[in-house]
């Protein structure tokens, strides 16, 4: 009977390792569909900002050290509230959580660079 119990506990703990790997495939899945649909167009699906938009409006390229180096509050606040005329802003168009998770995209631009 112990032996059952110690398959059981790591039958367990091997479904709760794949549900977790799962959900956060599909987290970052999500994050990078939404930059698709509501990034790109300005800011390049690589985040260089080098569409003709982007180039107009002069946006930032998101891979930069100026970018990067930000704190997750300011690139959220940012998200949420808009940058200047230039960028609209997310509020009540996306939940927190799809604004943390583009976050979390933004800095997984950098490292493909």
């Amino acid at each position: 009977m112990n032996h059952r119990m110690v398959r059981m506990a790591w039958v367990v703990v091997v479904l709760a390792v794949a549900v977790l790997a799962l959900t956060a495939s599909t987290q970052a899945q999500d994050a990078g569909a939404l930059f698709q649909a509501k990034c790109s167009t300005c800011h390049a699906a690589d985040g260089s900002g080098s569409t003709q938009m982007g180039k107009t409006l002069g946006v930032p390229d998101l891979r930069s050290d100026d970018v990067q180096k930000k704190k997750d509050g300011q690139l959220i606040d940012a998200i949420t509230n808009g940058v200047g005329k230039k960028m609209p802003a997310y509020k009540g168009k996306l939940t927190d959580p799809q604004i943390k998770d583009l976050v979390g995209y933004v800095r997984g631009l950098a490292k493909k660079t």
